[in-house]
C-alpha cells in the first residue's frame, strides 16, 4: 500500500486516486512546520497546494518520500534544488489553471481601468460618487505583457478582442511566434516606456526577483496601471507603494504577494488606488477539478508504471513518448550497471553516443538512467533519475553526450565509454523489435547478450574445449547455463565470453574458473 499525504481537504477531482486499491490517502490540512515534520516520515507521496512549504528540514525528515506533486503551477514553496539532491521528483500541473489565471488577470485589468471594486464599496456605503471613479477605455491602449507562457499567451489573445495593442517581452519569445499570435516583440525598456497597462506572467526566480522595483517603476509611463497574478516577489511592494502614493502609477491590482497571507499592517492596505485579492488565480471550480484530476493521474502513473510527467527538477515526457523511450531507459540503466561492475578504478569521465533513431529523443531523459545504473551499485545513497546527474557532478565525473543520425548495423545504438583512473571500457546496446534490450558490443567485440540476471563475463583465449570446461565446472556445482555468447577478434585470438546463469556463482566458483588455462579475467555481474 502506497501512503500519500494530502495537505488540503478538497477531494473534488481526486476520485480515481482516493478509490485506487494501491493507495492510502491521508489528509492533514495545512499542518504547521513542526506537525509536518512529524507526519512526513510515514509517506511516499505528497500532494500540496501553495499554502504549505516543503523545506530542507521537511525533506530531511521524509525518509520514504519519492514524489511531491504541487496541485497547481508555481513550485516556489518547494526547495527544488534540495529535492533533487534527495532524489525526490517534484511535479506540477502547469496547464490546469491556465484559463482561470488568465481570466483573473483580465478581471483585475478591467477593474483597474474602471475602479470597479472602489465604486462598489462606495455605493455599499451609501454614496453616489460618479465623478470620483472616472475610468479609462481599453480600446486603443497598449498592453505590455512580461512573460509569454501559457497564461500570457491567453491574455494576449483575449485582449486583442478589446482592440488593444499588445507588446510582449519573454527571453524565449521569437519574432516569428510573436507575429503568429498577433503581438509585437519588445524589450523591457520599450514596455516600460510605452505600455498603458502591464500584466506580469513570469515565474519567480533569480532573474525576476523584484523585477518591478524603484528603478523600473520610474521608467514607466506616468499614469500606467500594473497587474500581477503571477508570483509575489516579482514586485517590490515597498517601491510599488511609493509609486502609487505619488500618483506616478495610476493603479495596481495584486493577486499574489511576497508573504501570504498579506500582513494586516501592510502599507498597501492604506491605498485607495490598489486592488488586492487573496491569490485567486486558480480558484475556480473548473480549474480545481482539472488540476486534481491530472494530479491523480500523475501520481498513479508514477507509482504504478514509473512514468514521470510534468517534472520540474528533471526531464520528463508525455505518455506516447514514454512508451517509445522506455525500452531505451531500461537499456541505458543496464549498460551503466554493467560498466560499474566491470571497470576497475575510480570513474573520472563518461562519454555517451546516441546514434540512429534514439538520437531523435530528448536524451536528457536517457542519460540519467545510465547514470543511475552506473552509480547505484557502489553508493550507499539512493540514486534515481532525479539525483543521478547531481551525484555524478558532485563526485567530479565529467559527462559528455553526443548525438548522430548515422548508424551502420542497427536502427538505434547507445554506446557508453567509461574512463577510470586505471582503465576504460566501451559497451554498446540496442533495442530489438522496439522492446527487447540487447548488449551488442563490449570491449570492441561483437556479441548478442540479453542484459538480465546473473552473468559471468570472461576475458579468455579462443581455444577449443574452453566452452566445455566452463560448462563442466558450472554443472558440477549445480549452476545451469541459460545462454552463452562468445565474441572474438580472430580465430585463436582474444575472446570475450558472457554466460547467463540461473543463479549467481560464488567467489569460490569464480576462483576455480579463473584457474582454467587461457582465462585472463573473470567477473560476476548481476542486473
Amino acid at each position: 500500500m502506497i501512503k500519500l499525504l494530502m495537505t488540503y481537504s478538497s477531494s473534488d477531482g481526486l476520485d480515481k486516486l482516493l478509490n485506487h486499491p494501491q493507495f492510502k490517502v491521508e489528509v492533514h490540512s495545512k499542518p504547521t512546520p513542526e506537525k509536518f515534520a512529524e507526519l512526513i516520515p510515514a509517506y511516499e507521496g505528497l500532494l500540496i497546494r501553495s499554502e504549505v512549504k516543503v523545506t530542507k528540514e521537511i525533506m530531511d525528515a521524509a525518509k520514504n518520500l519519492k514524489l511531491i506533486v504541487r496541485a497547481g503551477t508555481g513550485v516556489d514553496n518547494i526547495d527544488k534544488a534540495y529535492a533533487t539532491q534527495k532524489g525526490i521528483v517534484v511535479m506540477n500541473v502547469p496547464g490546469g489553471n491556465t484559463v482561470s489565471a488568465c481570466e483573473q488577470a483580465l478581471s483585475l485589468l478591467l477593474a483597474t481601468a474602471r475602479n470597479t471594486p472602489q465604486a462598489h464599496a462606495s455605493v455599499k456605503a451609501g454614496n453616489w460618487e460618479k465623478e470620483k471613479f472616472m475610468g479609462t477605455e481599453l480600446h486603443g491602449k497598449t498592453l505590455g505583457l512580461i512573460g509569454m507562457g501559457r497564461i500570457g499567451k491567453e491574455v494576449a489573445l483575449r485582449m486583442k478582442a478589446f482592440e488593444m495593442k499588445v507588446i510582449a517581452y519573454d527571453p524565449f519569445l521569437t519574432q516569428e511566434y510573436a507575429k503568429s499570435i498577433g503581438v509585437e516583440l519588445s524589450t523591457l525598456e520599450e514596455i516600460y516606456a510605452n505600455a498603458d497597462f502591464i500584466s506580469l506572467h513570469t515565474p519567480l526566480n533569480e532573474q525576476t526577483k523584484y523585477l518591478i522595483n524603484k528603478d523600473s517603476l520610474a521608467k514607466m509611463k506616468p499614469g500606467m496601471r500594473i497587474i500581477n497574478c503571477a508570483r509575489g516577489g516579482i514586485v517590490d511592494e515597498k517601491a510599488l507603494y511609493d509609486a502609487l502614493k505619488s500618483g506616478h502609477i495610476k493603479a495596481a491590482a495584486l493577486d499574489v504577494f511576497e508573504k501570504e497571507p498579506l500582513a494586516k499592517d501592510s502599507p498597501l492596505l492604506e491605498l485607495e488606488n490598489i486592488i488586492l485579492t487573496p491569490h485567486l488565480g486558480a480558484s475556480t471550480e473548473e480549474a480545481q477539478v482539472k488540476i486534481a484530476t491530472e494530479s491523480s493521474d500523475m501520481i498513479i502513473d508514477f507509482f504504478t508504471k514509473g512514468i514521470i510527467r510534468n517534472a520540474v527538477n528533471m526531464p520528463s515526457v508525455d505518455m506516447e513518448t514514454y512508451k517509445k523511450i522506455n525500452p531505451y531507459l531500461d537499456l541505458a540503466e543496464k549498460i551503466g550497471s554493467l560498466q560499474c561492475q566491470m571497470i576497475e578504478g575510480g570513474i573520472k569521465e563518461v562519454e555517451i553516443l546516441y546514434a540512429g533513431e534514439v538520437a531523435n529523443f530528448n536524451v536528457g531523459t536517457i542519460t540519467p538512467a545510465f547514470l543511475k545504473g552506473l552509480l547505484s551499485p557502489v553508493l550507499d545513497v539512493r540514486v534515481n533519475f532525479v539525483n543521478a546527474a547531481f551525484i555524478a557532478k558532485e563526485r567530479g565525473i565529467k559527462i559528455k553526450e553526443t548525438k548522430t543520425s548515422e548508424t551502420q548495423d542497427y536502427s538505434s545504438l547507445i554506446t557508453a565509454k567509461v574512463i577510470s583512473e586505471k582503465s576504460q571500457l566501451v559497451i554498446s546496446g540496442t533495442v530489438f523489435s522496439r522492446q527487447f534490450p540487447r548488449i551488442v558490443s563490449m570491449k570492441n567485440l561483437g556479441i548478442d547478450v540479453i542484459p538480465q540476471g546473473c552473468m559471468i563475463i570472461l576475458d579468455n583465449m579462443d581455444r577449443p574445449g574452453m566452452v566445455g570446461k566452463l560448462g563442466m565446472l558450472l554443472g558440477s556445482n549445480g549452476i545451469n547455463i541459460a545462454s552463452m555468447q562468445v565474441g572474438r577478434d580472430k580465430v585463436g585470438g582474444k575472446a570475450l565470453t558472457i554466460i547467463n546463469i540461473d543463479v549467481c556463482a560464488s567467489e569460490e566458483i569464480l576462483k576455480k574458473i579463473a584457474e582454467i588455462d587461457g582465462i585472463a579475467n573473470v567477473k560476476m555481474v548481476e542486473l
